[in-house]
């Protein structure tokens, strides 16, 4: 198992590099963090009008809300929720509970579909996705299925975490560019998009170290 998930890590970061297929793979991330966004304004009172996704792997939520702390919540959640979700997987992985790793996934995938996605390239990477997925359940191979699995973990691992580093490298140069850190700044006015940038990263590596000691230090 140990060897996998290096080999899986490697092969994720390798494909993740690619410009077409890479970011096709890679926005199974981009999926779990807008749904991130999404299900926190839920939470908070607010709402969720539509999620897009592009085919650079960027994604945009569009939310309502009732309060500024639902805004700040919302705003904060798309990073922690997808490093708190490459956790999740990893644990499942460790516990050799793939199942409720393919209940999570299916879930992302219909919930998206259904209520929030709307724009092209969104709709066609959930269906194609989708598809491949179920195929790959209904193809019955388990090795397979697990391989595919810890795969899928990885690359949500590895872009979990160059994303938020991407978030705070553009925080430094470009503060007003910096998305998610943008917006906080501009909500909390006192804390500059640099420190969100930096926070953001400095989360993802917490959780992806909580992941590895899942596997490597059990």
């Amino acid at each position: 198992m140990k060897l996998q998930i290096i080999v899986s890590l490697i092969l994720a970061f390798i494909l993740t590099q690619a410009p077409i297929i890479g970011k096709y793979f890679a926005m199974v991330n981009t999926m779990i963090h807008e749904t991130g966004h999404s299900l926190m304004a839920l939470m908070t009172g607010g709402h969720v009008r539509n999620i897009s996704l592009f085919p650079n792997t960027s994604g945009v939520t569009m939310t309502g809300h009732s309060s500024w702390f639902s805004q700040f919540l919302t705003s904060i959640s798309g990073y922690v929720f997808a490093s708190f979700v490459s956790y999740l997987f990893f644990y499942l992985i460790s516990k050799g509970n793939y199942r409720w790793m393919i209940y999570l996934l299916l879930g992302f995938l219909i919930i998206n579909l259904l209520f929030w996605v709307r724009n092209g390239y969104g709709l066609f990477w959930i269906i194609t996705f989708g598809a491949l997925f179920i195929w790959l359940l209904r193809s019955g191979n388990q090795t397979l299925i697990q391989y595919m699995l810890v795969f899928i973990a990885s690359l949500v691992l590895i872009e979990a975490v160059t994303s938020a580093f991407e978030i705070m490298w553009i925080s430094f140069y470009s503060p007003q560019q910096a998305g998610d850190a943008a917006n906080l700044a501009a909500l909390t006015g006192f804390i500059p998009a640099l420190i969100w940038g930096v926070l953001f990263f400095a989360q993802a590596l917490y959780f992806a170290s909580l992941s590895l000691q899942r596997i490597f230090l059990p």
